[in-house]
C-alpha cells in the first residue's frame, strides 16, 4: 500500500483501550475519508519506518500529502478533514478492541488524556 495514495490517514495505538475508543470516534465522524492505520499492523509499521520518527509511538498521527502531525498539533488538521468535500472514499479495516495493557483505569485515562495535549510534532515530506 503507498502512503501518499492512501491520505489522509490517522495512525493510532491498535492496543491501546482508549486509542482504539478514539479512533472510533473519528472513523464515525470522517464517515470514510480517512485511512485508519494502527501503529502495530504491517502498515503502520511502514510509516513508522518511512516518515515518522523516534518519537512515533508517543502519540496519534494526522498524515496528509505535505506532512505528518502528531499529537496536539494533529486535532485541527484532523477537525478540518472532517469537513472537506474529499469525494474518494477508503475502505475502512476492522478497528480491533483488543487492550493488552491496563489502560482501562482512571490513571490511564488522565496520563492518555494530558499526553494528548502535551505532546505536539510536524514532520515535513
Amino acid at each position: 500500500m503507498e502512503i501518499k495514495e492512501n491520505t489522509p490517514i490517522v495512525v493510532f495505538d491498535n492496543q491501546c483501550y482508549l486509542c482504539v475508543k478514539f479512533a472510533k470516534v473519528v472513523e464515525f465522524f470522517a464517515r470514510g475519508k480517512i485511512t485508519m492505520i494502527g501503529h502495530y499492523s504491517d502498515f503502520g509499521k511502514k510509516i513508522r519506518d518511512d516518515i515518522l520518527d523516534e518519537s512515533a509511538l508517543d502519540m496519534f498521527w494526522f498524515i496528509d500529502e505535505k506532512r505528518a502531525y502528531g499529537g496536539r498539533a494533529a486535532l485541527v488538521p484532523l477537525f478540518k478533514s472532517f469537513f472537506s468535500k474529499r469525494t474518494k472514499k477508503f475502505i475502512s479495516s476492522k478497528i480491533d478492541d483488543n487492550c493488552g495493557q491496563d489502560c482501562k483505569t482512571v490513571k490511564a485515562v488522565f496520563l492518555r488524556s494530558s499526553s494528548l495535549l502535551t505532546n505536539s510534532k510536524k514532520i515535513d515530506f
